[in-house]
C-alpha cells in the first residue's frame, strides 16, 4: 500500500467551503478510482489555510497513472482546484513500521 501525502494551502477565510468541497470530492470522486483504499484530511492548527490530505492507494501507479490520467482527476480538480493558493506539494510514502 502507498500513502499519498498532499500539502495543500488555501485562503483561510474560505476554510469552511474548502472543507466541504474536499470531503465531497474525496468521497464521491476519488473514491471511484481503481486502487483507492481510503483518505484522511487534517487541518493545521498552527498554520491557518494549511491542510494535509492523505490518500491510501494499492500501488503508486493507481494514483500517478490510473487516477491522474483519468476523467476523475479532472472532476476532482474542478471541485478543489479553485481553492488552492498554490499547487499542492505531493509525496508518496511507503510504510516502514507501525504499532
Amino acid at each position: 500500500m502507498i500513502l499519498e501525502h498532499a500539502d495543500i494551502r488555501i485562503d483561510p477565510t474560505r476554510a469552511a467551503e474548502f472543507e466541504a468541497a474536499i470531503t465531497q470530492g474525496a468521497s464521491t470522486v476519488i473514491a471511484q478510482a481503481k486502487g483507492f483504499r481510503g483518505y484522511k484530511v487534517n487541518r493545521s492548527i498552527e498554520s491557518p489555510g494549511r491542510y494535509i490530505l492523505l490518500i491510501y492507494w494499492d500501488t503508486l501507479e493507481d494514483h500517478t497513472v490510473g487516477f491522474r490520467h483519468s476523467e476523475l482527476f479532472a472532476q476532482w480538480r474542478a471541485i478543489v482546484g479553485p481553492f488552492f493558493a498554490q499547487p499542492p506539494v505531493v509525496d508518496h510514502l511507503a510504510l516502514v513500521s507501525k504499532s
